[in-house]
């Protein structure tokens, strides 16, 4: 599999996603950067976290005009598969490949903690591993982590399964105590109705490596990297 990882101004989570596909499950890896339009053939585009272009205007809002972007659009258009992570996410939500939008968290403060994340559908190329329910811990770090979308969207995700993550507690339990951020209904990922772009405010490349002491992230490498190889 080759995936490109995609460099921002400010990006700085690129490494750890590279680091995690290349050295942790052996893949061929290139950096993309976003003044460039080719992707070089990419099979999957990762977009990583950071602050592109320091989170000036909202996150993610200048990234989204990138040249580079205009061309994983088109990639995802035609079925390609794009992942996003925390600032990631928010830049698929301001280009319009994912519904819904990230906001400033609920009590104004930046977030940077480990949390639980619990599995709401296996219906999804990154967590066809995951067993609905388990529930996962992963790191967060973000100030606009706040999920919100119309009351139309909420539907249309719920029905169609496009929820992958909701915030939870480590017995699983879904709450407003462990909701970091504010965020509807506890939403910490979607997919779209493509089910080929996915997109999560955690950081499940910071999981992958035992020598950290916590390897929750590798089942969704392992899920993606099964169905692309198979």
């Amino acid at each position: 599999m080759k995936v490109g990882v995609l460099v921002f101004p400010g990006s700085n989570c690129d490494k750890d996603a590279v680091w995690a596909f290349q050295n942790m499950f052996g893949q061929e890896v290139v950096e993309l950067w976003h003044k460039d339009t080719d992707l070089q053939g990419v099979d999957l585009v990762f977009l990583p976290g950071g602050f592109s272009y320091g989170d000036y205007l909202r996150s993610g809002a200048i990234a989204r005009f990138s040249p580079i972007m205009q061309s994983v659009i088109e990639f995802a258009n035609k079925g390609g598969l794009v992942w996003g992570v925390c600032n990631g996410f928010q830049i698929l939500c301001e280009s319009g490949l994912l519904p819904g939008a990230l906001l400033h968290n609920d009590h104004q403060k930046f977030n940077c903690k480990n949390i639980y994340l619990t599995c709401e559908s296996s219906n999804s190329q990154i967590t066809n591993k995951i067993k609905p329910q388990s529930v996962l811990q992963i790191p967060i770090a973000h100030g606009e982590g706040r999920f919100y979308c119309d009351e139309f969207t909420l539907t249309t995700l719920k029905s169609n399964e496009q929820i992958l993550f909701k915030y939870c507690d480590a017995d699983g339990n879904i709450s407003n105590d462990a909701n970091p951020n504010g965020s509807l209904e506890n939403i910490a990922g979607i997919c779209n109705a493509g089910r080929n772009v996915f997109g999560m405010m955690p950081h499940p490349e910071r999981v992958v490596d035992a020598e950290i002491y916590n390897t929750d992230g590798r089942i969704l490498f392992e899920s993606l990297l099964q169905l692309v190889e198979a």
